[in-house]
């Protein structure tokens, strides 16, 4: 008998509990705990975004699995939770940078297309009869010869941050991220942290055809993402160091080892 008001609270999205929470915005929160971890990195000349796809069957196409998506010439966005939620707003950020450049003859601002995304997000936390969209999205670009980064969640919120990441990983990918990134980071340091922080997640089973990488230079203001042999290189460079510094621990515990 207890039950049936909580259960009210947790089945309409636009009802508030009485400690003043949304259950299903927390929900969706969980969605995207659960996704792939992705994580972007601004550089002084530039900003990266990279994502492990996670494959989980042998029969499975690498290829198909598309988790970082181009916005307009000059910005991208990784996506975490919901494949067909993540795909929905992608093809709403797309039409919105092309309405933008129809309508004034610019390309759209990162902040500007991020803040659209998101208060197209919000209103679906809002009405009856629709659910938070279960996806987060890393909106990465170059505006006025600067680097920008932006966190959108299903609630809404915007945040931007110069390191941060997405997904199941986000926990490992910050402690990596607070001890190391700098704000004097270069575009390719940028890019061998994001592999290292996102080679902390995956527990040993660290593979560059699940690897996703796009970025942005500042010098030349364009999106592109990396082809698999690029990526290859710099996954071998963050192997290789990984194996280096076990080495070397090894070595010391060896030394400290009492004959």
């Amino acid at each position: 008998m207890q039950m049936a008001p909580q259960m009210g609270y947790d089945r309409a999205i636009t009802v508030f509990s009485p400690d003043g929470r949304l259950f299903q915005v927390e929900y969706a929160r969980e969605a995207v705990k659960r996704g792939t971890t992705a994580v972007g990195v601004k550089a002084v000349d530039g900003v990266v975004l990279l994502v492990d796809k996670r494959i989980t069957s042998k029969l499975l196409v690498a290829e198909s699995i598309e988790k970082i998506f181009q916005l307009d010439d000059h910005m991208g966005a990784a996506t975490s939770g919901l494949v067909a939620d993540a795909r929905a707003l992608i093809d709403r950020a797309r039409v919105e940078a092309q309405i933008n450049k129809v309508s004034y003859d610019e390309p759209i601002g990162v902040e500007v297309l991020a803040k659209k995304i998101c208060d197209f997000k919000q209103t679906y936390t809002q009405y009856g009869g629709v659910r938070p969209f279960g996806t987060a999205l890393l909106i990465a670009g170059v505006e006025d010869s600067e680097a920008r980064l932006f966190e959108t969640d299903p609630s809404g919120a915007l945040l931007e941050y110069n390191a941060t990441g997405i997904g199941a990983g986000r926990a490992e990918v910050m402690e990596v991220f607070e001890e190391k990134y700098h704000k004097d980071i270069k575009l390719e340091e940028a890019i061998n942290l994001g592999l290292e922080a996102l080679h902390n997640t995956t527990e040993g089973r660290f593979d560059a055809a699940t690897i996703e990488v796009g970025l942005v230079k500042l010098e030349t203001k364009l999106f592109k993402k990396l082809t698999p042999e690029e990526v290859a290189t710099y996954v071998q460079v963050v192997l290789d160091a990984k194996a280096s510094e076990q080495e070397s621990e090894d070595k010391a515990e060896s030394e400290e080892t009492p004959e």
